[in-house]
């Protein structure tokens, strides 16, 4: 990777913490969340983001998507997401960890070594499946950090403390963001499975076994979710757990299943 995509990544890098620091600033202060500058400074870091991932993911050779490369294609989709987020509904406590991590995850795909080899001309199809899957782990991703915020806010609230609360919304609030991330995040998944399934010739083959397991076992929770909340209107806890359980469940199939068939094996072998 050269000098000037180096600089790109560090810039960002660089607005993205400023943005996470000027929200904490000003909820260490108890003062107004300035959310049209936290805006500008993610707009900023992901601009920067996206220059250098056309450099990192689209090489002559073929498109890399390697553990490396995904991180920081994951980071710009988390960023970008909770962008999207405030502009839908202000929620500024979610950038104290989405533009930290999307920071980490660029620095990961800059600084890391994908020893996968390139897809030579990806079918569309491919693509399209490629592209779902990435969208739906970043939306659970969103809501995963949705339902942390409000298993935080819950507790903020039963001993009076303020703080993080002058950044959200209402409980009830954030418990309806997080439900609609969390129905937006299945119907992907429920897409990029059926994709897989219509693209790959044997979704259990030995090397995408255990992540397509793990990936169903996590559509059965998200599914039991919604219908609890559809048919028995959980909430609160219940959802936390259902919901960081499901992404864990993801986590380890996704990014657990790569580091181990790119990392660890071949060192092995």
């Amino acid at each position: 990777m050269d000098a000037l995509t180096a600089t790109l990544a560090l810039l960002s890098v660089s607005f993205y913490f400023i943005a996470a620091a000027t929200v904490a600033r000003s909820l260490g202060r108890r003062d107004a969340i300035p959310g049209a500058r936290v805006q500008m400074l993610v707009v900023l870091a992901l601009l920067l983001h996206g220059l250098v991932l056309s450099d990192m993911l689209w090489r002559p050779e073929g498109l890399h998507v390697g553990l490396f490369s995904i991180a920081g294609l994951h980071g710009a989709l988390l960023a970008l997401l909770a962008l999207l987020v405030n502009l839908y509904r202000p929620v500024h406590g979610i950038y104290l960890i989405a533009t930290p991590l999307a920071a980490i995850e660029l620095s990961l795909g800059v600084a890391g070594h994908d020893p996968t080899p390139p897809m030579t001309a990806p079918t569309p199809g491919m693509e399209l499946h490629i592209l779902l899957s990435l969208l739906a782990y970043s939306v659970l991703s969103i809501a995963a950090l949705q339902a942390i915020l409000v298993h935080w806010q819950e507790r903020a609230l039963r001993v009076h403390r303020r703080g993080l609360l002058m950044a959200l919304p209402a409980l009830q609030t954030m418990e309806r963001m997080l439900f609609e991330l969390i129905a937006l995040g299945f119907v992907l998944l429920s897409i990029a499975i059926a994709t897989g399934a219509f693209l790959l010739d044997d979704l259990f083959a030995q090397h995408v076994a255990h992540k397509t397991v793990l990936t169903l076992m996590a559509w059965l929770v998200f599914a039991i979710l919604l219908l609890g909340r559809h048919w028995r209107g959980w909430r609160g806890r219940t959802a936390v757990r259902f919901t960081l359980t499901g992404f864990l469940l993801l986590l380890i199939g996704f990014i657990g299943s790569k580091f181990v068939l790119e990392l660890v094996l071949p060192r092995s072998l």
